[in-house]
């Protein structure tokens, strides 16, 4: 293994007398380079598809609601990301030809978003990719992988993530 600059920091941290902060520092900056990691991964997976992850989440929602079909609001806050974020997903899903809006048929305030079939199709031939190229092998052994997101969970509870 090559020189790891976390574990430098964590002792920086602990040499310049804040010991109490510096599993904490090694941890929250340990998380962040791992976004980094699998987020390059995913990105690379999607690319061929045209897709960022923003807008893979949307159309998986879709695909997986039971009518292929959910209120923006809904989709807002199914996928915890701010309704702006959804309308710029789904405005290039749409422009796409991956998902449309339609109307409510019984609230004229609320507007749905429905995948299309070739939406359905490009979803799960991206789900493939993904589940080929990062899903199925995350760089780790399967019980570790249980075991971190077991802890992820705890970490996203404490943070009142949890519905």
């Amino acid at each position: 293994m090559g020189f790891d600059p976390i574990a430098e920091a964590r002792r920086q941290w602990v040499a310049h007398d804040w010991p109490e902060a510096a599993d904490g520092m090694a941890a929250v900056t340990s998380v962040m380079r791992a976004q980094q990691i699998l987020q390059s991964r995913v990105d690379a997976a999607l690319r061929p598809f045209d897709l960022t992850f923003a807008r893979y989440e949307l159309l998986m929602l879709l695909v997986f609601s039971r009518a292929g079909r959910l209120p923006m609001s809904k989709v807002s806050h199914r996928l915890q990301v701010h309704p702006t974020s959804v309308t710029n997903a789904a405005d290039r899903l749409e422009q796409a030809g991956l998902i449309r809006r339609e109307p409510h048929p019984d609230d004229r305030r609320v507007t749905l978003v429905a995948v299309t079939p070739a939406g359905r199709r490009l979803g799960l031939r991206a789900t493939t990719a993904l589940n080929d190229t990062v899903f199925g092998d995350v760089g780790l052994r399967p019980g570790q992988v249980r075991s971190l997101v077991d802890l992820l969970v705890d970490l996203r509870a404490s943070a009142g993530d949890l519905g």
